[in-house]
């Protein structure tokens, strides 16, 4: 028989949606568990965001320490440690993981180690939502809470006929934990991720083919911004091929990697040492019990919400990686955010999502928010467009890094910012504000009269923003 719910709040997957759940919870001073079969703080902490950047800082500063000679700073030539470049990124997450353990603590919400699954309706409880528990000593417990949250994330996706070996056909998991660098990589998939990774290995001396089906790399960026990227990526050597279907059945294995690609009528053969696939991340909803329940998932396998992220069960709501959308971590987080407000009885607006910011950082940093032109235009908006380069910018010409520029898209009858899209030194900073200027529909001349210090990347914000009305100072 079920026990007595002595549970508000039972959250399955304790990665940053779900622990971000139970601490709302908690200060709403609801009892809270989160079950947990592996680590706290998920895939953004242990497998994604916190790993990858910390090695792409490592890629930054082997960059600059090559370049110091010209701001006057004389050393012998710099050489990659991957060691102990290792050894930073995971003392790095493991402080991380420890700062989300005592943030649990302190607000009292147990942590539950294992595998959560969730039941369905029975004559022990009304409506589905209670919660089977095998805990990692094989024990089984129940857990009947008014409210269930699933924020069991996404795991890496494959192509059709090609395992993951971890030696020569890699996820980013596998790429995140190579002791030893290949000399060669193809990467398929030229999203954000691809784009990291290609812009990390071409940093530390790999030879890298990036291969991307749609027209562009970065498909869901400003098309300007995706060049600049690609411009800057093949200066350093990064072999781009765009519009390419990759034939899965070609792929060889044998000491290194060897397929074919299409694009149009002409068919190029590829060799590597590892290929990298980086074509998007599949909801991990195997093991959760759904269907017991009334829980559906669409044709990707993510798990189907409503605008407030209740399942078609009303005590069962979901977020994150999960409900595919936009799979990041702070999108993650704010959709948990109004899970809770929703399940308290309060009326949150829904997440308007083309607000979320979006950030990839590589050589050059990309970061946006809101529409691009194209997407703009699509719609039938009469826009203007105010853009800005970092090469007039005192403070990005002082740094060594003037390449990149902002783009302000606006819509001409309501002066309304449709979309700010930037590539550039600390972009994935300074978008911020211009997520800020969205949230407070604040017009570009608004914008360019706020005052931004002098010197520093943050002018070149103020300057495309004046740039809409042709008032930019220094362009």
């Amino acid at each position: 028989m079920l026990p007595e719910a002595t549970y508000d709040l039972v959250v399955i997957g304790g990665g940053i949606g779900g622990y971000v759940a139970a601490v709302r919870a908690a200060q709403l001073g609801w009892r809270v568990a989160v079950v947990e079969r592996a680590e706290l703080g998920g895939t953004c902490l242990h497998r994604g965001c916190i790993p990858s950047k910390s090695l792409l800082r490592t890629a930054e500063l082997l960059v600059q320490a090559r370049s110091a000679a010209a701001f006057g700073v004389d050393h012998s030539a710099p050489v990659l440690n991957l060691t102990r470049a290792h050894e930073r990124k995971d003392k790095t997450i493991q402080q991380l993981h420890q700062g989300v353990q005592g943030l649990l603590k302190r607000h009292g919400i147990e942590i539950i180690r294992g595998s959560g699954r969730v039941l369905g309706p029975s004559i022990f409880s009304p409506q589905a939502g209670a919660v089977a528990v095998e805990l990692a000593n094989g024990d089984r417990i129940m857990l009947a809470p008014r409210f269930t949250l699933l924020a069991t994330g996404a795991a890496p996706r494959s192509l059709p006929g090609w395992t993951f070996d971890g030696k020569y056909v890699l996820s980013s998991d596998h790429a995140l934990n190579q002791t030893e660098l290949p000399q060669s990589a193809v990467i398929v998939g030229g999203g954000a991720i691809g784009v990291e990774w290609a812009s990390l290995w071409s940093d530390f001396g790999v030879q890298v083919t990036l291969v991307e089906a749609q027209a562009q790399i970065l498909p869901q960026e400003d098309y300007e911004v995706a060049e600049e990227v690609a411009r800057a990526l093949r200066q350093r050597g990064v072999r781009i091929l765009t519009q390419c279907t990759v034939l899965t059945e070609s792929l060889s294995v044998d000491g290194g990697v060897a397929f074919s690609v299409k694009s149009g009528g002409t068919q190029t053969d590829l060799r590597a040492d590892v290929v990298l696939v980086a074509v998007g991340r599949a909801p991990v909803t195997d093991g959760l019990g759904l269907e017991a329940t009334e829980i559906r998932l669409n044709s990707d396998g993510a798990i189907v919400v409503d605008e407030h992220y209740r399942t078609a069960e009303p005590s069962v709501f979901a977020v994150g990686d999960v409900i595919g959308g936009l799979q990041l971590a702070h999108v993650a987080a704010h959709e948990a955010l109004h899970a809770v407000e929703v399940m308290a009885g309060r009326t949150p607006r829904p997440l308007d999502y083309t607000a979320m910011p979006r950030c990839t950082y590589s050589r050059p940093e990309v970061a946006s928010t809101g529409l691009t032109e194209a997407q703009a235009r699509a719609r039938g908006l009469d826009v203007r467009v105010g853009k800005f380069f970092f090469r007039a910018n005192g403070k990005a010409v002082l740094m060594g890094e003037p390449e990149g520029f902002v783009k302000v898209v606006a819509d001409a009858q309501t002066d309304d910012v449709l979309g700010v899209h930037m590539v550039g030194p600390r972009v994935t900073d300074l978008i911020s504000e211009a997520v800020l200027a969205r949230v407070l529909n604040a017009t570009p001349w608004e914008v360019a009269h706020a005052v931004h210090p002098h010197p520093t990347l943050a002018e070149v914000f103020g300057e495309a923003a004046g740039a809409v009305d042709g008032q930019a100072l220094h362009g």
